[in-house]
């Protein structure tokens, strides 16, 4: 049976186009409308609704002609609700929820709720800027990234970056590697008090020094820069074109959300730039990336490795030649295989991978970077498009013979130069690509460059060459959910670091593993990739030694400034360790892939800020060093050497202490005491939390029912998503959602379809297991998709 499509293909918002001309009663006099005249020019003011709650602000010269930006769904682009040219008096309008107030001279813009609850305020100043309203509270989003350490500053004695107020954020799209990764801005604020700001158009620099407002400092891109003028000054923006499409001279373009319902805000975020697609079901395993190889045999014995220990693993990743010694293809950028590691055919390497039922992802870099025109064009072509070497089309069919032996996925690493519409471009090339060549099959992809909109793409993030240390550990959290808040649901990083130093051990890698476990993406890469395996801290060696500057291997004069310790090997306490959280991993598969849907059906990430569960709660609003998985699994990473304590702050309500199962009065900071097989997690009462048998990867059938979890003490629901895993059926409505909810006062669980039922389970019965926590209680029930009141 079908479901309806959960979102129409286009959306139809009514406006009406009405142009003002104010002249006031003022003091007993008339005030006369005067000209809209800023930035030297004459210019004109329009305002519109995307949602109920969303407001769109242009203001642009007159005459001048608007272009869409790319990372904007066209289908919002209706004409203006009101435009003003000229001005004399106030102007208040009310557009669904919000409500505008016009002033004139400086021409402000403020904004309300229906509740009277103040939201913005923009002035737009006679040289361009514009200001905004700030407070006390923290401001999140910006994009992923944080400050790039100049050479004065030892990077390990920065503070996390968490709340982005209190300096002046230049935006460059840039490569770094310290305690953040990559920069990846986006000029999109999210204030804690409960208001959101986009600029769409122009590119700017946002000064948040002062405590009480904010300036947007327009960024010129003169027609003149060279694209090599460009990257010596480090605007990234590549080949001439502008950072967006909209490069209108004097246009600004900026929306406005009320976000006091911060679930509010991130629905109107993905209806504004489209909602995330499913990733297949075996992104969310365990993925192993592999840096310089021996030989195929080496491929395949580590396969058998996982299978052997039984640590699960769904995909290996392997990277290519230039960027280690010995890669998987011949030296970076090339599609051909590499002859000194693949003897046999590599198809047959390939089958053999498959066999083992690990999926193969490849490593691949921009092709003849430097010469190549800017990407362009969709898959497929459409007919009014240009067909020359950079349209995506064009670019894709380099991929087709990879495809066509059996790999599963890219991993398209670099370009850094590329300017915001070509790095929208590539991650639809890397979606829609695969999809044209290999038709209903999830396609999926891993970037290090990317901004809002990519999520429609099935873009997903890691952030890019990070290096090993504890600082780095702690700052992920905040990149994460930062990143998550206003790039993509789907963000990950480098489990362990990537850049290796004496400060790597064994215990730095098992606690990001345990951080991982609850990341979107959960995958290690690293230099001395051997100690990136599970049981690789179990070795005699660490495998290759790189060297971090030229590629090849290491001298021995710097191995110890580089590499981890030698005497940090041999180390039997962190295979149990990881193993145990791989395993947790694949237990919470159908939560997980529950929450995918919930990030394309509603925006929510997957990884949230606190503030997004909890917008009154001050303490869990500037809390950045823990996070919520879902809205009823509070992780607290642990990111101190050493750690006998984890201080932990938990909401108001009642938790439980995942491992031991007691119950927590919330509203306070707790000390939970761990070892290193111990990160905190807690759950909150009313939680309902359904969990698979352990998998040895994703598609692999077991017998046993899953098991949902009932956490007592408050009412809740949990909607469990399900669907085939791998096609696009979950388009066209093909999927099945179970909602489940706890009565606590009655002691009853009700389960429930949500439109029409289908079992996906595998089974001919569907069978769930019912537990009551912490009591234990069992139940077992059959449900074929009618309603079921189940009491205790």
């Amino acid at each position: 049976m079908k479901n309806s499509k959960m979102f129409p293909k286009k959306l139809v918002i009514p406006f009406l186009t009405v142009s003002i001309f104010v002249i006031f009663s003022f003091r007993g006099g008339a005030q006369v409308a005067q000209t809209i005249y800023i930035d030297n020019s004459e210019q004109v003011l329009e305002i519109g609704s995307i949602s109920d709650n969303t407001l769109r602000i242009v203001l642009k010269p007159v005459g001048a002609k608007y272009i869409k930006p790319p990372f904007i769904e066209s289908n919002l682009y209706e004409q203006p609700t009101f435009r003003i040219s000229k001005i004399g008096s106030v102007v208040r309008k009310s557009l669904g929820n919000l409500t505008v107030t016009i002033e004139p001279n400086p021409l402000r813009v403020n904004i309300t709720n229906i509740n009277g609850q103040f939201i913005q305020e923009i002035t737009f100043m006679d040289n361009g800027e514009m200001t905004f309203a700030l407070d006390n509270l923290p401001i999140l989003g910006m994009g992923e990234g944080g400050p790039k350490p100049d050479k004065e500053t030892d990077w390990r004695k920065l503070e996390v970056e968490y709340d982005r107020k209190g300096r002046l954020h230049n935006m460059k799209p840039r490569w770094q590697s310290d305690a953040y990764g990559s920069r990846n801005p986006v000029p999109l604020l999210i204030g804690t008090r409960g208001w959101g700001l986009f600029v769409a158009s122009p590119w700017v620099e946002v000064d948040l020094t002062s405590p009480e407002r904010g300036v947007l400092i327009p960024l010129a891109i003169p027609d003149s820069l060279s694209p090599q003028n460009q990257k010596n000054q480090g605007l990234n923006i590549g080949k001439g074109i502008p950072p967006i499409a909209s490069n209108v001279p004097g246009l600004k373009e900026i929306f406005i959300f009320d976000a006091h319902e911060p679930t509010v805000l991130m629905k109107d975020l993905a209806l504004l730039t489209g909602n995330a697609v499913m990733p297949p079901k075996w992104a969310l395993g365990y993925m192993q990336s592999h840096r310089t190889l021996e030989n195929e045999r080496q491929m395949i014995e580590i396969v058998e490795t996982f299978r052997e220990k039984k640590i699960p693993l769904d995909a290996v990743i392997y990277l290519g030649t230039g960027f280690a010694p010995r890669g998987w293809n011949k030296t970076q950028p090339s599609f051909e295989f590499n002859p000194e590691v693949f003897k046999r055919d590599s198809k047959v390497v390939i089958d053999d991978l498959h066999a083992q039922h690990v999926k193969t992802v490849l490593h691949i870099v921009p092709w003849d970077r430097d010469k190549l025109p800017s990407l362009h064009g969709t898959i497929p072509i459409e007919s009014d498009e240009q067909i020359d070497q950079s349209h995506i089309f064009n670019y894709w069919q380099q991929h087709n013979e990879l495809m066509a032996i059996g790999i599963d996925a890219f991993w398209p690493d670099e370009g850094d130069w590329f300017d915001l519409y070509e790095r929208l471009k590539r991650h639809q090339m890397y979606y829609q690509g695969p999809i044209f060549t290999r038709p209903n099959v999830r396609p999926w992809s891993l970037h290090r460059n990317g901004f809002l909109g990519i999520a429609k793409w099935g873009g997903w993030i890691w952030s890019g060459d990070t290096d090993s240390s504890w600082k780095t550990l702690e700052a992920q959290i905040a990149v994460g959910i930062n990143s998550s808040l206003s790039i993509s649901p789907f963000w990950g990083s480098d489990i362990g670091g990537f850049y290796p130093n004496p400060e790597k051990t064994g215990e730095l890698y098992a606690r990001w593993f345990q951080f991982a476990t609850f990341c979107p993406s959960f995958r290690s890469h690293t230099r001395t990739w051997h100690t990136g395996l599970p049981w690789g801290w179990g070795l005699n060696d660490m495998g290759p030694r790189e060297n971090n500057g030229n590629n090849d291997f290491i001298s021995k004069e710097i191995d110890s400034l580089r590499n981890p310790l030698q005497s940090e090997m041999n180390n039997p306490t962190i295979e149990p360790i990881v193993k145990q959280y791989a395993e947790l991993r694949y237990q919470l598969l159908p939560y997980n892939y529950s929450l995918a849907w919930e990030a394309r059906n509603s925006g929510m990430p997957m990884m949230r800020s606190l503030w997004l569960q909890y917008p009154e709660d001050s303490n869990a609003i500037g809390n950045g060093k823990e996070y919520l998985w879902g809205k009823d699994l509070l992780i607290a990473p642990v990111f101190e050497k050493n750690a006998t304590v984890r201080e932990v702050y938990l909401p108001k309500g009642q938790w439980y202490d995942w491992w031991t199962h007691t119950k927590v009065e919330g509203g306070r900071t707790v000390f939970k005491k761990v070892d290193l097989s111990v990160m905190p997690i807690y759950v909150r009462a009313g939680a309902i939390v359904p969990l698979d048998p352990v998998r040895q990867y994703t598609e692999q059938k077991v017998e046993e029912p899953t098991l949902l979890q009932v956490w007592k003490g408050a009412n809740g629901n949990f909607i469990l998503y399900e669907d085939d895993g791998s096609s696009l059926e979950y388009l066209k409505g093909d999927y099945s959602q179970t909602k489940l909810t706890w009565n606590d006062d009655e002691n009853k669980l009700t389960v429930e379809p949500i439109g029409e039922f289908q079992d996906f389970s595998g089974v001919n019965k569907r069978i769930f297991k019912i537990e009551i926590m912490p009591e234990n209680t069992l139940k077992v029930i059959e449900y074929s998709g009618e309603r079921i009141e189940i009491n205790f």
